[in-house]
């Protein structure tokens, strides 16, 4: 499978049902029904936007970087990549992508990878395993709704760029994406989309100036 496969999108923001704009350092969690389209747009350009997705039914059933990168022999995601499972149903498909290529390897920022990354003053800072803690508590006060801290796994950083060396090590870059690109999502089952919008500061992957993104959710059609 080529790694990137550019796809405009026959939607419209205006027929959109839902619109939300995520600060940086947000996070953001909503349900998704199955037959639905969602829309994350970087608006500012080389934004990362660090994304869980999980069965709305069944939180221990979710997002599968390991089972998603053998089903699809690719290391990105592009426009026809189906998110599986850890129990391997499809929660998502790529419907829609204008940025072309997205990481699923390089998993979040927490103030304990900050430290051993960049320096121990780091700590205080920021990262996006808080914002992920701060969405899933605020949508735990809903009654049936517990998301808990066990529940956060390895993620998707959507607009990322995390180029894989010969080596096989990991190498955080300048993102790949422009202002306005896009990737957009059909739910293949209810599925909840847990979002932190990154903070990071420290390396490229938001050009050392994390900016706001947009999420928008259209009706099955």
């Amino acid at each position: 499978m080529q790694e990137t496969m550019i796809q405009s999108s026959p939607r419209l923001p205006e027929d959109a049902i839902f619109s939300a704009t995520v600060e940086a350092g947000d996070s953001f969690v909503h349900e998704i029904l199955q037959g639905q389209f969602i829309c994350i747009i970087d608006l500012e350009g080389n934004q990362a936007v660090d994304t869980l997705f999980y069965n709305a039914h069944n939180y221990a059933d979710r997002y599968s970087a390991q089972d998603t990168i053998r089903e699809q022999n690719n290391i990105y995601l592009t426009t026809g990549t189906k998110l599986i499972s850890t129990e391997r149903n499809v929660l998502l498909t790529i419907v829609a992508d204008t940025c072309g290529r997205h990481d699923t390897l390089g998993g979040a920022c927490a103030t304990e990878s900050n430290m051993v990354r960049y320096a121990i003053e780091k700590r205080s800072m920021h990262a996006c395993r808080q914002s992920f803690l701060k969405g899933a508590r605020d949508w735990s006060k809903q009654p049936g709704r517990e998301l808990e801290k066990r529940d956060l796994t390895a993620n998707i950083n959507f607009f990322m760029n995390v180029p894989v060396t010969p080596a096989g090590e990991l190498s955080f870059e300048d993102g790949v994406s422009n202002a306005g690109k896009y990737v957009e999502l059909r739910a293949e089952m209810d599925t909840l989309i847990v979002i932190s919008n990154c903070p990071q500061l420290n390396n490229p992957c938001n050009a050392y100036n994390p900016t706001p993104v947009r999420v928008l959710i259209w009706d099955a059609k």
